[in-house]
């Protein structure tokens, strides 16, 4: 995810992807670490958040606005992934282009998916916990 944000100049590439991270890693189990949600909740926050900066401009009030309605955007479609909720915010203070949206989201979003895909498929079956393995579901509800 660096190297992709570092050749793009993207800033705060890692801030939305730092807690979810530790969510799908930490509690693989939980719906919101579920791919459907990883993938689709940064995907569709960023979406939201480009929106509402090319309606309103990067002002203050509308970061506020872009949050709430990436919420609301998450429940509406399945993909609820709470640390995606900063991805609005990102776009809307740093007036974000829509490239931003593919990398380093959508991109940084499917390595995640993937490593963690395998971290819970080669490292957690090598542990003696028997409740720490891949999500139940791991894609469709």
């Amino acid at each position: 995810m660096e190297a992709f944000s570092s050749e793009s100049a993207v800033p705060l590439f890692a801030i939305p992807f730092a807690t979810s991270i530790v969510t799908v890693l930490g509690s693989p189990k939980a719906e919101p670490a579920r791919p459907r949600a990883l993938v689709g909740g940064h995907l569709v926050s960023t979406f939201v958040g480009l929106l509402v900066v090319k309606l309103c401009g990067p002002v203050p009030w509308a970061a506020a606005v872009a949050v709430g309605l990436a919420m609301v955007a998450m429940h509406l479609t399945g993909t609820f992934h709470p640390p995606a909720g900063i991805d609005p915010l990102v776009v809307v203070v740093n007036n974000m282009s829509w490239i931003f949206l593919i990398v380093p989201v959508g991109v940084g979003a499917l390595l995640l998916t993937t490593f963690a895909f395998a971290w819970n498929n080669l490292v957690t079956r090598c542990t003696d916990e028997g409740d720490a393995g891949p999500p139940i579901r791991w894609w469709w509800s």
